[in-house]
């Protein structure tokens, strides 16, 4: 184990199950690139144009620092995206072996089985806020300002974790500072194809190499409007005022 930025570590077992589904993926759709999150690391240039024609995201082991830790909230993410937009997504739950699956218009699937979001059924919308990598001034308002409306709960650290938790009825809401693509384009599709919603904070629509910042997803839509009333207002601090009204 290494550490390649502050707080950041990786694994041999990042790197292998890179190579091996990069090298999988590779000629499985002529004309697609494949994007992985341990070579963007290396060369940060990989990412130029990730946003245009067909590529193939791959997050090896989303959740590194769990598996490092020996907790077992950890995951591999593969998604197949056509001009920005999520096309087909897969999450596999290491441990379990529960496979999470959506391609796009077509729903969402559980281990073959379809299936539709479900919320908690809470008083208050259940609410995992990664506000981690927010300054503490920052971090402090959100949650201030969530108090009392949502019911705050842990976050994962490992968002191959945290989408299912939206379909399967544990959590309502989920914000998510960083959007990385390899975290974000196969959770996102699924959370879409099982009824939920997921948008940038500027309330457009997730895609891949935007120009939107941030990510709010819900397990149905009346929850996204109150997530989003209540942490993409100007009281939350996260987004500037002409962003909500452009």
């Amino acid at each position: 184990m290494s550490e390649k930025s502050p707080g950041e570590v990786v694994t041999s077992a990042d790197l292998e199950a890179e190579r091996l589904l990069s090298d999988g993926l590779a000629g499985l759709c002529p004309g697609a690139r494949v994007v992985g999150e341990e070579a963007v690391s290396a060369d940060p240039g990989l990412l130029s144009g990730v946003g245009e024609g067909l590529v193939w995201l791959v997050d090896p082991l989303d959740g590194t620092a769990n598996f490092a830790a020996g907790k077992a909230l950890f995951g591999m993410m593969v998604a197949l995206v056509e001009d920005g937009v999520p096309q087909m997504g897969w999450i596999l739950d290491v441990v379990t072996g529960r496979m999470c699956f959506a391609e796009a218009g077509k729903g969402a699937r559980i281990d073959g089985e379809r299936i539709t979001a479900r919320n908690t059924g809470a008083h208050q919308p259940v609410a995992a806020l990664g506000t981690h990598f927010l300054e503490p001034h920052r971090r402090e308002q959100v949650h201030a300002h969530a108090y009392g409306r949502l019911q705050r709960v842990s976050v994962p650290r490992c968002a191959a974790e945290s989408y299912p938790r939206l379909v399967l009825g544990e959590n309502d809401i989920a914000l998510f500072q960083r959007s990385l693509p390899w975290d974000h384009a196969a959770g996102a599709l699924f959370v879409n194809e099982a009824g939920g919603r997921v948008t940038h904070w500027d309330r457009s629509p997730y895609r891949v190499g935007g120009s939107g910042t941030g990510i709010l997803a819900a397990s149905d839509v009346h929850l996204w409007e109150v997530g989003a009333q209540v942490l993409l207002g100007p009281e939350a601090g996260l987004v500037k005022m002409e962003e909500l009204v452009r």
